[in-house]
């Protein structure tokens, strides 16, 4: 069934924004979408193996006190129908046809992790449809150390299961004591929303999305040049899963953009800086 993209009351939280399908090229999308109607909307780009629930409530109620925001599990991930490519290409080619079939004509994105290289293919490819860019913990294509997010995830899965803990403690935080405990902060908060919770990432998505991540780590380098939108980029001091160093050669490259490194913090300091990002992410985003 279709939803059109104005049809329900709009929530103001993440934790009981409700669950909506919209069917758009084939696939049954679901997606949730909370905040105020007016202005551009925010589409959020979630990371490897993640669905709906794997968005920090902190970043997303932040950001929809002020803009309206959109989270949503592309192709075969999550509660979404189809099959999940197994490139970022055709990812961001799904990302595309959900947007323009929510009736929007310009959004401004944000990708974290995986969802970032997606964002770079739609500002590459798709330039009028968006405005504004914020890139997390995230990649170019052909970045140093980025093919190696495959087994990197694969020995901190390995980890997380001998110490009986969740594996985004060790992928997302460092392990200060400082980072240790910021980890089981962020994994406390998902689990904020108890009804409602979205479908499980199957295996067979997840080894997609890994061989997607290490084609996009060999690439040759895109030219970032031609990405003249405003971007907004941010990342902790030591990820380990696309390096931190990634993150400083796109600032190198990207004719406009705004940079900030959290210190002591991984793959997921926009989650353990979270009231920093989101008061930066407002101040990007305003005009």
């Amino acid at each position: 069934m279709t939803v059109s993209a104005t049809s329900e009351k709009q929530e103001t939280s993440y934790a009981n924004a409700p669950t909506r399908t919209l069917s758009a090229g084939g696939v049954e999308f679901a997606y949730r979408d909370l905040g105020p109607q007016d202005g551009f909307p925010v589409i959020f780009l979630v990371h490897l193996a993640a669905n709906l629930d794997n968005w920090d409530p902190r970043v997303v109620d932040g950001i929809a006190a002020k803009h309206r925001v959109i989270t949503f599990d592309n192709r075969g991930v999550g509660a979404s129908t189809g099959k999940t490519p197994d490139t970022i290409e055709a990812m961001a080619k799904d990302a595309v046809t959900f947007i323009r079939a929510l009736g929007f004509e310009q959004v401004d994105l944000h990708g974290f992790s995986m969802g970032g290289m997606i964002a770079q293919v739609i500002a590459r490819d798709e330039p009028g449809l968006v405005r504004k860019l914020i890139l997390t913990g995230t990649g170019p294509a052909g970045g140093k150390g980025m093919k190696e997010v495959v087994w990197i995830t694969q020995l901190d899965v390995l980890r997380g299961l001998l110490s009986r803990q969740d594996p985004k403690q060790f992928l997302f935080f460092t392990r200060t004591a400082n980072g240790k405990r910021q980890g089981k902060a962020f994994l406390a908060r998902l689990e904020e929303r108890t009804i409602g919770r979205d479908t499980p990432t199957s295996l067979r998505s997840f080894f997609a999305q890994l061989k997607a991540c290490r084609s996009w780590g060999k690439e040759a380098p895109h030219d970032l040049a031609r990405i003249h939108h405003p971007v907004l980029l941010a990342n902790g001091d030591h990820d380990r899963m696309l390096p931190t160093p990634n993150t400083l050669d796109m600032a190198r490259r990207i004719p406009n953009n705004e940079l900030v490194i959290y210190p002591d913090a991984g793959h997921g300091g926009i989650f353990q800086f979270h009231e920093q990002f989101v008061e930066k992410a407002l101040a990007f985003l305003a005009n």
